[in-house]
């Protein structure tokens, strides 16, 4: 499953065509925070950007994580964060036939996995929790979320990404 056509009108219509590839979707070194100071930008032009991209994580996994970080900041939408929504553009540009993959004949046992970081979040240090759950090779759910509440370790932020996942794959069963 490919929407490589969809990724090609996705940089015609935000003008991103011409521009280089990036190798990730999102920075390494730092993430997107209010940025209060910035430059304000069309929130519907941002929506726009956002709303494609949402579109988009049917089939790419991949950006999942990082359009989750733009998404936070539709209110209020700066420079910065609109700059971050053009950065998954350009991924996806060096990466425009990835897409999912479900082969035939695979024996099917449903596994989960699960990770998160610690107190990823700038502005409330809350975790972010992803899981995917795959069906024999196939890929049939995946989520990244921010945690409900504030986990006081490494561990606990774990525990609870791995909580999430036991309680999905017993939903799927």
């Amino acid at each position: 499953m490919c929407q490589s056509n969809y990724c090609k009108e996705l940089l015609k219509k935000f003008e991103m065509d011409k521009y280089k590839e990036a190798s990730t979707p999102i920075s390494t070194s730092c993430y997107p925070d209010l940025d209060e100071k910035g430059v304000s930008v069309d929130q519907t032009k941002y929506r726009g950007l956002i709303g494609s991209l949402l579109y988009l994580t049917t089939s790419r996994l991949d950006i999942m994580f990082s359009v989750c970080m733009c998404v936070r900041f539709q209110s209020h939408p700066k420079e910065s964060h609109f700059k971050a929504g053009k950065r998954i553009l350009k991924y996806l540009k060096g990466t425009i036939n990835v897409g999912l993959w479900y082969p035939r004949g695979v024996p099917l046992s449903l596994t989960g996995y699960s990770d998160s970081d610690f107190a990823g979040c700038k502005l409330d240090r809350e975790s972010t929790s992803g899981t995917c759950h795959l069906l024999g090779a196939s890929l049939i759910s995946w989520h990244s979320k921010k945690q409900d509440c504030v986990a006081l370790s490494t561990a606990e932020a774990e525990y609870i990404a791995a909580g999430s996942c036991c309680a999905h794959i017993l939903w799927l069963k």
